[in-house]
């Protein structure tokens, strides 16, 4: 647990520029003794790095899986026709540790090429925190659709020489290339939930057809529907096969 909240610290601190390191204490507090003043100051690196994060469940949110996982659990939970069941924690819960789960390769890459070298003094803050972008960069570049990059980076103006994953690696920007992997990663969210709601729609559609042919039609389709969809989702072993799936999905592992 330990090394994975050193890893996200580190994925926070791509947000700081390298100049921070490098900046001098602010004063804080002069206490005064019989032997003269003292004081005490805040170092504005320790201030920014705090302040970083801050920014941690934000960096989890935009940089990693969690957000095609989350969005895909949330429509599963609508299509199944339960509200609060499972609740909201145990949907960020299974997120969070399946993306933690997806996203180890790179951690494990950053965790080579940027942390170790860092924690043992022999890579200046500065270079491992451009060390520790390439990884994150590449699994963003994988998951992101050409098109999505082209549009943002269309909207601020740029372009980038050459099409091959090196060159897209080293010229695209870091704040041009969340919002087009955002994107990306709501299109499959959005493609992934399509899929699972046909079968629960074809149940509702069968139950609905069947009440209003034997005239009941102030029974809910819902009350009748949902024990089926449950069956079925429990038989297909549902849960090993969407979280299968979701991992899968990113090829990390390929």
């Amino acid at each position: 647990m330990n090394n994975t909240l050193s890893r996200l610290v580190v994925l926070t601190g791509l947000l700081l520029p390298g100049a921070v390191w490098a900046l001098p204490e602010i004063p804080a507090v002069t206490v005064t003794q019989n032997a003269g003043e003292q004081s005490y100051g805040v170092s504005l690196q320790i201030l920014a790095v705090m302040t970083a994060l801050t920014l941690l469940p934000s960096a989890v949110i935009m940089l990693t899986s969690f957000t095609r996982i989350i969005v895909v659990f949330a429509i599963l939970r609508q299509a199944i026709g339960m509200q609060s069941t499972p609740s909201n924690q145990i949907l960020v819960g299974l997120a969070l540790f399946l993306s933690i789960f997806v996203m180890s390769p790179v951690l494990r890459e950053i965790d080579t090429r940027a942390l170790e070298p860092y924690l043992a003094e022999t890579m200046a803050p500065e270079a491992a925190l451009a060390e520790a972008s390439v990884p994150v960069k590449r699994f963003m570049l994988t998951q992101t659709r050409e098109d999505d990059l082209d549009l943002f980076l269309g909207l601020a103006g740029k372009e980038v020489d050459g099409g091959d994953d090196e060159s897209l690696l080293a010229n695209v920007d870091f704040f041009v290339l969340v919002p087009a992997f955002m994107t990306s990663e709501l299109k499959t969210a959005f493609q992934i939930g399509f899929v699972l709601f046909i079968p629960f729609l074809v149940i509702d559609m069968v139950v609905a057809s069947v009440l209003m042919s034997m005239g009941m039609m102030m029974l809910s389709p819902l009350i009748i529907s949902l024990p089926f969809k449950l069956m079925l989702f429990v038989l297909v072993d549902g849960w090993v096969l969407i979280m299968g799936t979701l991992a899968s999905s990113f090829g990390v592992f390929a």
